[in-house]
């Protein structure tokens, strides 16, 4: 769905409903698939860092996505795979070296001795999964129209699903 949004979609919004359409990407972290929050928390430090780059970064990953499945990741250290996505970053002109610094883990105790400190997104992460629960958020894609689901559009909609979509419901 991201691809088509982003291609498809994002160009109609803008030329047809500049005023009138918002598109909000809300990250959501699959916990059943433990590298889906690594990829998060990069697309996170991202957002903190160059706004202006989140979405073209996540183009970036979706096209990259299959590189932080599972089995790619297995038997790589953690910090090993954020310095792929900070580098992956660095592609679309994020300093890299400021993202990996926002996600690497350290190997020593935190001031206070805490063993789970996270890392510098850590926070932000836990507001998004705060805020996807509160909308009743669980899996991906879900869609939210003026804040209330809308089940009607699946993954597989077209770009002329979309535009339909949106014709019948944008005043």
């Amino acid at each position: 769905m991201f691809k088509t949004v982003y291609s498809s979609v994002f160009p109609v919004v803008e030329k047809k409903y500049p005023a009138k359409v918002q598109f909000i990407l809300r990250q959501q972290i699959q916990p059943w698939h433990p590298s889906s929050t690594l990829v998060h928390e990069a697309a996170t430090a991202v957002l903190s860092l160059a706004p202006s780059k989140f979405y073209e970064f996540s183009a970036a990953l979706f096209d990259k996505q299959k590189d932080y499945f599972d089995v790619n990741v297995v038997n790589e250290a953690r910090n090993d795979t954020y310095k792929r996505l900070a580098k992956l970053a660095g592609g679309v002109g994020i300093d890299g070296e400021k993202v990996y610094e926002m996600l690497k883990i350290s190997d020593k105790p935190g001031e206070d001795g805490g063993l789970n400190s996270g890392n510098q997104v850590t926070n932000d992460v836990k507001l998004m999964v705060k805020a996807n629960r509160r909308t009743s958020v669980h899996v991906t894609p879900t869609v939210l129209f003026n804040g209330i689901e809308e089940g009607s559009i699946s993954s597989s909609f077209t770009g002329q699903q979309w535009e339909e979509w949106l014709e019948k419901n944008i005043i």
